[in-house]
């Protein structure tokens, strides 16, 4: 599939394909060694520009994460890891980081007020979200974390992010699950509320 859509698009109505696919999605912590095509990312990538955007300001900046970046990302977390837990929790956390096959940081361009700054984290969180549901639909997982790690200077200058111009929304780890993630939700009837 080729994600040129224009403003005149028409969806084709899938309710059954689509309903599936958001209630199937699942965040995916452990996956197999080989790494999804570059071209599902980059049609992930071409689909998430299109999430709902107020003003259209398009404030999503897109980081595809390779083997040199992501050794100095597992380095820094083990350095933290090992201040808060020890050498031997440092030590697994960098194996296991180590062996995830595909790594992106998503970041937000950071607004002048704040009110703009939370409907663009909004938007990127809605792009986040279509990136989730394509990789899917392509059998490929993913997980979107936000750890301590995201937040260290040091984290930005690995990826080669300005702080004064973005902020990190999210470091997206993909690729083909390598686990069945089982997950529960509240009834709709526990988290809805009607308004006369």
């Amino acid at each position: 599939m080729r994600a040129d859509i224009s403003d005149s698009h028409r969806p084709v109505p899938q309710p059954e394909y689509a309903a599936g696919l958001v209630a199937g999605r699942r965040t995916v912590n452990r996956f197999r060694a080989e790494s999804p095509p570059r071209s599902v990312l980059m049609e992930a990538l071409e689909l998430a520009r299109w999430a709902p955007n107020h003003h259209r300001t398009e404030p999503w900046r897109f980081y595809i994460i390779g083997e040199r970046t992501k050794a100095a990302i597992v380095s820094l977390n083990r350095e933290l890891v090992a201040a808060r837990r020890g050498e031997e929790a440092a030590e697994a956390k960098a194996n296991s980081w180590q062996a995830i096959p595909g790594w992106l940081v998503v970041t937000r361009v950071n607004a002048t007020n704040e009110l703009q700054a939370w409907e663009d984290y909004a938007a990127c969180a809605c792009a986040i979200h279509n990136i989730a549901l394509y990789l899917w639909s392509a059998a490929v997982g993913m997980k979107w974390t936000t750890g301590a790690v995201t937040r260290e200077p040091r984290f930005y200058q690995a990826v080669g992010i300005d702080s004064g111009v973005e902020t990190v929304v999210g470091l997206i780890w993909y690729g083909y699950p390598d686990e069945q993630p089982q997950t529960r939700r509240q009834p709709l009837t526990e988290r809805l509320i009607e308004c006369p």
